[in-house]
């Protein structure tokens, strides 16, 4: 009887559920030498990569390095698309290559695009990849991102308000109502901290938020009244789980509205972007892209601290086009996402063609475009098809693909969902707005598509945050699959040079540097050089001796390296790694706080 008993419990264990977890993603990271010798003779330059945690689908990317003050206002390409100025631009981006974890290579003949040789110099190589072998993995299973007119449909904060990188980091959707701390168990729903606000009749908001430097239990939205004919921002008090309130000490009793003329004809905040904070100032916009007459965009530029309108930035050359409303598009674009990253903005608009990168620190008004990407590349173009009834329209809300949101990551790579534009889940940009291709998740179909969103902070969850509705094409499904997923992604930069200056060149001496952060929490990261090439480890062992993790297991080229350990599944205590090369060894204590 006994064993029977026992025999009924195991069938009821393996019956269960499984138990479920906190997200822990696999990080990609790529290693590669930071300096590359090249005689630019033609001969065939192999840079060595290593590629950690998940495979790569790569780009690999050769630029101009330090000529940006050469280039002023400079558009080419079919139809003027590209337009770049005071910033660096590419001579050379390969096609996709798939990376497998470990050792790879990465060959370039010395060429440009066009199959010329390029001069010798200094260059700025990049490589930029996802993973695009493994299916998405769940963040969270009851949130959900969507709308039809957002241009930044989410937001993912990540440092605190002291300005440091957050150990997790934290999503906000819904008009900034959903908090979601990344790293929570995926299913458990009732970790979501909500808040609420009522803005009183006739009052929409934007659907992003923008937390206050230095304390983030205040935060601003974008907001409209149709009726009253009134655009503003207006600054909140976080109550978790409770109703926001306003804080009526900022601006006239807690918000900042204007009259700008243009600003008359919009009827939702829907259609503008949430705001974004850079530095002192808060960014939004005033779109007119439901407006049949009046041609008109602007930046607008407000003093956060003080609640005061500091100026307007017109760009209505850029985003206003009459040849488009001839042709059955719009008169106006956008934009209406505005998203920031490195004190610079993405501007975009899920109803126009165009893509852009501002300087909101640009000395003059001339010098705030860095780029632009117009009709013309046939990446994220409108009406290109050659059979096309409003041929080459850029601002028009009836053809996809539909960009839902634009976002970059730290080298300023960006990306936008790419609904209608077939079984491609985005198109990608390289730093200078140059269009590079659409690419797809593994399983991505063509469904709806609505962000991409990057944390590149150093952290423990660095990737790309993505939806999967896409799969409520699928007819067996009742309703529209909820949810964050996540991807894996990584981009790094170094140079390629004719010479190497002692500060660049290998290090005399093997050595390992103490991890940082330490002590640690769940991430930290460890730096050692090689003085040569060879097959190099990095193992870590617990406080007995035994090993429970292996970071590297590869050949290295000769230079500086760094690698992340992710020990979120491990227990608080005392740690060693040991970092192996050839003939030397070195270990180090490490400590892992909970």
């Amino acid at each position: 009887m006994k064993k029977a008993f026992i025999v009924l419990t195991m069938l009821l264990l393996m019956a269960s559920p499984a138990i479920a977890g906190p997200f822990v993603p696999q990080l990609q990271k790529f290693n590669a030498p930071s300096v590359v010798k090249y005689d630019f003779d033609g001969k065939r330059l192999d840079i060595p990569v290593t590629v950690s945690g998940k495979p790569a689908n790569a780009i690999f990317c050769v630029y101009t390095k330090n000529k940006g003050s050469t280039i002023n206002k400079v558009s080419n390409g079919y139809l003027g698309w590209h337009y770049v100025n005071k910033i660096d631009t590419s001579i050379y981006i390969s096609p996709p290559t798939p990376m497998a974890v470990g050792s790879n290579t990465i060959a370039w003949n010395g060429k440009d695009d066009d199959g010329g040789m390029v001069p010798a110099g200094d260059y700025t190589y990049y490589l930029w990849g996802y993973d695009n072998v493994s299916p998405k993995q769940p963040v969270n299973q009851k949130l959900f991102a969507r709308g039809g007119s957002g241009g930044k449909l989410a937001h993912i904060q990540e440092t605190g308000p002291d300005g440091k990188v957050l150990a997790n980091p934290i999503w906000y959707g819904k008009s900034g109502m959903d908090k979601w701390v990344i790293g929570y168990d995926p299913a458990d729903s009732t970790l979501i901290e909500t808040t609420s606000f009522s803005l009183g009749s006739g009052w929409s908001t934007a659907f992003t938020l923008a937390l206050m430097p230095g304390d983030h239990s205040k935060f601003f939205i974008r907001v409209c009244h149709g009726a009253n004919k009134i655009q503003g921002v207006r600054k909140m008090n976080w109550v978790p789980n409770g109703v926001s309130q306003f804080d009526v000490s900022w601006a006239d009793n807690g918000i900042l509205s204007w009259s700008n003329p243009a600003a008359a004809a919009m009827t939702s905040a829907s259609d503008q972007p949430g705001p974004e904070i850079v530095g002192d100032f808060l960014y939004t916009a005033n779109n007119l892209l439901r407006d049949v007459v009046q041609g008109h965009t602007d930046i607008v530029v407000i003093d956060w601290k003080g609640g005061t309108l500091e100026r307007n930035i017109d760009i209505t050359d850029w985003w206003t086009d009459p040849r488009d409303l001839e042709l059955k598009g719009q008169l106006n674009g956008g934009p209406n996402g505005v998203n920031a990253r490195n004190g610079l903005l993405f501007l975009n608009c899920h109803c126009s063609c165009i893509k852009q990168l501002v300087d909101p620190a640009a000395e003059n008004d001339e010098d705030f475009v860095l780029w632009t990407n117009q009709n013309g590349d046939y990446i994220l173009d409108h009406n290109y098809a050659a059979d096309s009834a409003k041929p080459w329209a850029c601002n028009d809300l009836q053809v996809g693909p539909y960009t839902y949101h634009l976002g970059g990551d730290n080298n300023l790579f960006s990306i936008a969902p790419s609904y209608n534009e077939g079984a491609t889940s985005f198109g990608l940009l390289a730093p200078d707005g140059d269009g590079i291709g659409y690419f797809a998740y593994a399983n991505d179909t063509a469904g709806w598509k609505w962000f991409n969103i990057f944390v590149d902070s150093g952290c423990a969850y660095d990737g790309i945050y993505c939806d999967n509705e896409e799969l409520s094409t699928d007819t067996t499904l009742a309703e529209n699959i909820p949810g964050i997923y996540y991807i894996a992604h990584d981009s790094i930069k170094g140079t390629i040079s004719t010479e190497i200056g002692v500060t660049d060149a290998a290090p005399a001496a093997f050595s390992v540097a103490q991890n940082t952060p330490n002590p640690f929490n769940p991430s930290t990261t460890i730096n050692f050089s090689l003085a040569r090439a060879g097959k190099t480890t990095v193992d870590v062992f617990n406080a007995a001796g035994q090993k429970v993790d292996t970071l590297v297991n590869a050949n290295l080229s000769a230079g500086s390296h760094s690698v992340t350990w992710n020990a979120a599944r491990f227990s608080a205590g005392v740690y060693f790694y040991t970092v192996k090369s050839g003939e030397f060894s070195k270990t180090v204590k490490m400590t892992l706080l909970k």
